[in-house]
């Protein structure tokens, strides 16, 4: 019963994650992407805080490592949503899904150019087999671009925003437990967005009357994804380590498009399954090389 409970705990993050594409998407439906943001960082970071109390886990931040808190939460929620959430305007939930999952492999080319931490050649191998299957999706006959370029850069931006989070979380990753980082940053994230809403969405979210399926949606991407697939996350990681539980990430993109086909109607074609395949090929091959990549103990909670 335990190691169900262990690979439950494995699995259902990445279901959330996965359908976060799509509950964004609903979402969108009524607000805009930086109301849907902030909210949910609000709502997350109310239901982590009274976790961490409940859970007698809060820790005292030093002041000499708030500037780390203010960077991270730079980089991660508040870069990384503007790209994921302006980019999702632009292209389908599968498609940001499957961008987005690239970023465990995207982040050992970044370690090695700036913390010239060794790079073995299956992570190459596992990057150039990622991209190949990304380029499958996106271009179409003719060798047309099938998706927006502006979408992509969006994606792309999201993904770098979190290959810097995860190297600075180096950090402070050893003096904090991942609870205190991810509720921290999400609460600063907070007041990066807020003037933000109030310049740009704010007239458009109090005239806005969202029905029962966003608001569902709105709680699902807090409490599931923000909140819930973190404390799962943990659980899981303790149990059965970081390895491990990453090589259930690579399993997102499939959730996400089968999800995105039977909630939003989006096409599920033979070129996209081929594609997701390949992306989910590189991914684990990447992983084969073993080794730590940083930061991706945290980064995955913001999925």
């Amino acid at each position: 019963m335990k190691r169900i409970f262990v690979y439950a705990a494995a699995t259902l993050p990445m279901i959330f994650w996965g359908m976060s594409f799509v509950w964004t998407k609903i979402v969108f439906k009524s607000y805009g992407p930086i109301t849907t943001i902030t909210l949910r960082l609000i709502i997350a970071t109310i239901f982590l805080y009274v976790f961490m109390i409940m859970r007698k886990k809060k820790e005292k931040v030093r002041r000499k490592d708030l500037k780390y808190f203010i960077l991270l939460a730079f980089m991660e929620p508040f870069c990384y949503f503007i790209g994921e959430s302006f980019g999702l305007k632009l292209v389908s939930a599968t498609l940001a899904a499957v961008v987005i999952t690239t970023i465990p492999v995207v982040t050992p080319v970044f370690a090695w150019l700036i913390l010239k931490e060794r790079l073995t050649p299956m992570n190459v191998v596992g990057l150039l087999f990622s991209f190949s299957g990304v380029l499958v999706i996106v271009i179409g006959p003719g060798f047309q671009l099938t998706a927006s370029p502006a979408g992509l850069l969006l994606l792309g931006f999201a993904v770098l925003s979190t290959v810097g989070y995860g190297i600075l979380v180096k950090k402070i990753a050893d003096r904090y437990s991942s609870l205190t980082i991810v509720t921290l940053q999400n609460f600063i994230a907070i007041l990066f967005f807020l003037p933000v809403f109030f310049l740009t969405e704010f007239h458009s979210f109090i005239s806005a009357r969202p029905g029962a399926g966003v608001i569902e949606a709105l709680i699902a991407l807090a409490v599931l994804c923000s909140a819930v697939a973190f404390v799962l996350m943990t659980v899981a990681i303790r149990e059965i380590g970081v390895s491990r539980f990453n090589v259930f990430i690579n399993i997102i993109p499939v959730f996400t498009a089968l999800f995105a086909w039977m909630l939003l109607g989006e096409t599920l074609s033979a070129r996209k399954l081929i594609g997701i395949a390949i992306v989910v090929a590189g991914l684990f091959l990447s992983q084969l090389a073993g080794g730590k990549q940083p930061g991706k103990e945290i980064y995955f909670a913001e999925g």
